[in-house]
């Protein structure tokens, strides 16, 4: 065992070089290649990270802007139909009141057509009531007047 315990050692001892200069190369490699390497990978991790940080709060922004432009948005149809509804509204108002106005000037108009149609009536009346006495009295004079006819029978007088 001892043969062997020997040329392991030998073997350690030869491989001592091998494991100095793979540590002297790791050693080297990592200052000139891995750190710079691994220092380029942070940065792009970084700015990736940075950058999907900026995109999502560019994407919150805008929605942010999008609900601002939706409520003006919605504010400004309602204070659109407001004042279609206000126009609206006054005019129906002036049209009730153009209605009322002409239903009045009417009503006016067929009052004073009713009076004038019953004094017209009245005075048509009176007219004919006046002509009435008068052709009674001109039928009543003729008849008073008239000679009788040969051959008629006699009248009396009633």
């Amino acid at each position: 065992m001892q043969a062997i315990v020997h040329q392991l050692g030998e073997l350690f001892l030869q491989a001592v070089p091998t494991v100095l200069i793979i540590l002297l190369f790791y050693f080297i490699l990592r200052a000139v290649f891995f750190k710079p390497l691994l220092a380029v990978m942070a940065e792009r991790d970084s700015r990736t990270v940075g950058a999907q940080k900026a995109a999502e709060a560019a994407q919150a922004g805008a929605a942010q802007k999008v609900k601002q432009y939706q409520e003006a948005l919605r504010q400004a149809r309602g204070q659109v139909y407001a004042e279609q509804e206000a126009a609206r509204k006054k005019l129906l108002d002036e049209r009730a009141a153009q209605i009322k106005e002409a239903r009045t000037r009417a009503a006016v108009e067929v009052t004073a057509e009713k009076a004038r149609v019953a004094a017209e009536l009245a005075a048509a009346h009176r007219d004919l009531e006046a002509i009435a006495a008068q052709l009674s009295a001109e039928i009543a004079r003729r008849i008073m007047q008239a000679p009788p006819r040969p051959g008629a029978p006699a009248r009396e007088a009633r």
